[in-house]
């Protein structure tokens, strides 16, 4: 059974334009996180999976540069992206990761790979509900069931964010969850806004030079001494991209009721 990641990464973040390339302690952070993410045990393969705008030449690149496979698709249809992606490299099981998470854990990865294995589950996360850090996010799911929700899903929110379709339809799909304890979900480690890659580059200037393969201990034990570092990125919403796409879906619905333009 082959299993690969497919990390989803593009130039064009609305709320920091090339947030992937910016660089950390002077390598890409999108380098940085496929640094760690190939620590993983229980990968066969990493994809990087970005869109054919021309603005996205630049991590084709890297990934060229790095010897990482790159696949290139739809800049809007995610689903699409991903799902041709895991088609294109032959998988078995796809790992869906984001290319803004620059502290992806890979002992995070292999604990939710082991568990969408051992129950045999279609889809396996471990952010239904959140204990994680925002920025550890890790899916795994059946590549059948992937393809499902490619051909199937309609709503702008399953089209950008991939799973919703999955999620949502736990009397279809078997869905497993992996939770930590403390619940830690407070923290937030991803990279959306500047604020973010601030507290991120402050992390690996902390830890990177002493501890390389640093983890998500040791990120915890820094900022649990040091919780001011917290400030810097403190009161932005989680769930702020995913309350826009509901939004849209809103708008979709809408214009397709009866009376409605279309």
């Amino acid at each position: 059974m082959t299993t690969i990641a497919v990390i989803q990464a593009r130039s064009s973040s609305s709320r920091l334009p090339g947030k992937v390339l910016l660089p950390i302690l002077g390598e890409p952070m999108l380098s940085r996180q496929i640094s760690r993410i190939g620590r993983a045990k229980s990968l066969d393969r990493i994809v990087v999976a970005t869109s054919t705008a021309a603005d996205d030449d630049a991590i084709e690149t890297l990934c060229g540069e790095m010897n990482i496979d790159c696949f290139r698709g739809a800049l809007d249809d995610v689903l699409d992206r991903v799902d041709s992606c895991a088609a294109a490299f032959g998988a078995d099981q796809v790992v869906r990761l984001t290319g803004d998470c620059p502290l992806a854990d890979p002992d995070i990865i292999d604990q939710v790979v082991h568990t969408q294995t051992e129950n045999q589950s279609d889809y396996t996360s471990n952010v239904h509900p959140p204990t994680w850090p925002d920025g550890l996010d890790v899916e795994i799911m059946r590549r059948d069931v992937l393809a499902t929700a490619a051909a199937e899903a309609r709503l702008p929110s399953e089209r950008e964010h991939v799973t919703p379709f999955i999620v949502s339809r736990g009397d279809r799909f078997a869905l497993s969850n992996v939770e930590t304890n403390p619940d830690r979900s407070d923290l937030r480690l991803t990279v959306d806004e500047p604020r973010d890659f601030e507290l991120v580059n402050s992390i690996y200037e902390a830890l990177l030079p002493a501890k390389p393969d640093f983890c998500i201990n040791d990120v915890l034990a820094l900022l649990d001494g040091n919780p001011q570092m917290l400030d810097v990125n403190a009161g932005i919403d989680r769930n702020e991209g995913a309350q826009r796409s509901l939004d849209q879906d809103a708008a979709f619905l809408a214009k397709g009721k009866p009376g409605n333009a279309s």
